[in-house]
């Protein structure tokens, strides 16, 4: 009895022994078990990035064979370190430093000791390379521009750190990822899924087949295609109009809230950040203090809206009904608050909502303030109410587009007053810049065209976004598909389009009509303030304009932001103008305002003093 006690204790020993064994052998390994294994080499396969598009169909980015010099720090033997470093075309501290860096992240796992070599690299050096144990050379793709515009939207690859790498365990030392714009963001559609294939090696560390019969080994799978929502030819046709000039543009198509331009200028040539050359062209670009090529003005920049924002005060005031469409108010060339007078360029006169829209009347605007504050018993609740339909329009907070950057503005409340001037210590005649788009309040243009969005739309917009399909299927992402409907009634609106669109036939852009297009827009002359030691100086005004067309089915509409631009139609409308049509009619009739956009710069606004300053907020000036 006790042998058989003895025995079967042994069996179901030697059992649960075989069936550990097995389950860690047959079932329970992971590819982070495998490479913790000395005894095994991984050998990555990496897949092409899913191409980009754009809404009609145009490459925007491909790409391009590359091969990266990779090490295995504890397989490197002795070399001539001068002669490699010749054949590689790079200095010798620098292959010090990086083999270091290679051992200090793993002695066994392959790190890039030279990324991106080219193909004429590639054929010299790959039969040379076998005489230098533990270097090899990767295959891998790099991105093919087929545009020199949209680098701020397209954004940039760039080799994993250590953030990454704590971050996410998919990625290895060496590895490329998303930088910037649409890259980064939608970094795990189009990067695809690496192969990997184990080498298993014997006690002299040499390679004797696969791991396991290959049974761990996966074949990479191609990154995914997308499709964006840009207008090619728009985009570039808008970075053309923007050379010479700093500031931002954006187009929206209304019905969608699809991105069909987004330009910052001044901007840079994505394939710069390419190849072997990307680190010394990045510094380059990054250093550049003044000019800021990798400063995204189109959804960074926050400067007063200026003038644009009198159609959002006058919306208010209708909503509230402390005004109608046929209330007057007398413009003396200006108004007072208190003693002191305050400027207006309308030329004066009794002003209504149409006349003051198309004439950019200051004295109507700050008016009509006045009299949506004076409907309340405290200055509290009507900063709460206007602040509560502003903010409806999506100013003052992040839009929730698909880019990983961006700025949200600013709509100032209550509290911020109170800071400044104490509790139910201040009025509407405190803060009567905000009237017409200065003192406190900041938008950048990605804003100021979703708010002409709204308005064009009578009422609602849809969050801007730049990705449209992927491998060919529409998204159907609820963010992107379901209308955000502001505070105001739809009826409100009628009058105030009205009046936008009376600014291109009568009012202070009747110069730059486009034949045949119905166009509704807004000029703005932004006051530009800076501090020079200790004093407040004016600067050169900044040139806003938005506008939506055509009127009654609108297609298309944009904010244009152009830095130290004079005044509203002297730049901006101009450019707006241009787009439009572009957009629209695919060719150009004003070939004199083209000419006249395309050659003209203000690089000498730029090179003043302090020009640099840009996009500060004018805090209680006109």
């Amino acid at each position: 009895m006790k042998k058989l006690l003895l025995s079967s204790i042994i069996v179901l020993i030697g059992i649960t022994f075989i069936g550990r064994l097995s389950y860690l052998q047959i079932f329970s390994f992971s590819p982070n078990q495998v490479l913790e294994d000395t005894a095994i080499k991984a050998i990555y396969d990496y897949p092409e990035r899913g191409y980009i598009y754009d809404r009609n169909g145009l490459l925007l980015v491909g790409n391009d064979p590359a091969y990266d010099v990779m090490v295995i720090p504890r397989e490197v033997k002795a070399l001539d370190t001068l002669e490699f470093c010749q054949l590689l075309g790079i200095e010798k501290e620098s292959f010090k430093r990086k083999l270091q860096k290679a051992r200090i992240y793993s002695p066994r796992l392959p790190s890039v000791l030279v990324p991106q070599l080219s193909k004429e690299d590639y054929a010299m050096l790959q039969e040379k390379m076998r005489k230098y144990e533990g270097f090899y050379i990767q295959k891998r793709s790099l991105r093919f521009y087929n545009t020199k515009a949209a680098a701020n939207v397209l954004g940039y690859i760039r080799e994993v750190n250590e953030r990454d790498l704590k971050k996410n365990p998919y990625y290895v030392q060496g590895e490329l990822t998303g930088g910037t714009g649409v890259e980064q963001q939608y970094e795990e559609i189009l990067r695809g899924r690496k192969g990997v294939q184990y080498i298993q090696k014997d006690r002299f560390n040499r390679d004797i087949g696969p791991y396991k019969d290959g049974i761990l080994d996966t074949l990479p799978q191609q990154g995914k295609e997308i499709s964006l929502t840009l207008d090619k030819v728009l985009q570039e046709y808008g970075e053309l109009l923007m050379h010479g000039k700093r500031g931002g543009i954006v187009a929206i198509e209304p019905a969608s809230g699809e991105i069909l331009a987004m330009i910052s200028g001044p901007t840079y040539d994505p394939a710069l950040l390419v190849g072997r050359e990307r680190s010394k062209n990045y510094s380059k670009l990054h250093y550049d203090t003044i000019a800021k090529p990798l400063f995204d003005r189109a959804i960074s920049a926050e400067g007063s809206p200026g003038s644009p924002f009198k159609t959002l005060n006058a919306l208010v005031a209708l909503q509230e009904g402390v005004i109608e469409p046929n209330t007057t108010i007398k413009c003396y060339n200006g108004f007072y608050v208190g003693k002191t007078k305050r400027g207006c360029h309308c030329g004066g006169g009794t002003r209504n909502l149409n006349t003051g829209i198309y004439n950019s009347c200051n004295a109507y605007f700050a008016g009509t303030f006045r009299k949506i504050y004076e409907k309340f018993p405290t200055t509290d609740e009507g900063q709460d109410t206007w602040e509560k339909h502003i903010k409806s329009f999506g100013l003052g907070d992040f839009l929730g587009y698909d880019l990983p950057t961006g700025r949200p503005g600013r709509i100032p409340g209550k509290t911020y007053y109170d800071k400044w001037y104490g509790d139910n210590r201040w009025a509407s005649s405190y803060i009567i810049s905000n009237s017409i788009g200065q003192g406190e309040i900041a938008a950048t243009p990605i804003q100021l065209a979703n708010m002409t969005a709204a308005i064009a739309n009578r009422g609602f917009y849809y969050t801007p976004h730049v990705l449209k399909k992927v491998e060919g299927e529409d998204i159907s992402n609820p963010d992107f598909t379901t209308p955000k409907y502001t505070t105001i009634d739809r009826a409100h609106f009628e009058p105030v389009v009205q009046g936008m669109a009376d600014v291109y036939k009568k009012g202070t852009a009747r110069w730059v009509q486009v034949p045949g297009i119905e166009i509704a827009g807004k000029t703005g002359t932004v006051e530009n303030y800076t501090k020079i030691d200790g004093v407040k100086t004016q600067l050169t005004d900044h040139s806003v304009f938005v506008a939506f067309a055509p009127v009654d089915n609108p297609q298309i509409a944009l904010a244009v932001y152009i830095e130290n631009g004079y005044y509203g139609s002297r730049y901006a409308g101009h450019i707006a103008s241009l787009l439009i049509e572009k957009y629209l009619k695919g060719e150009i009739s004003r070939t004199d305002l083209e000419k006249r956009m395309l050659d003209k710069t203000l690089e000498h606004e730029y090179a003043k003093p302090y020009s640099g300053e840009e996009f500060k907020i004018n805090e209680y000036v006109w």
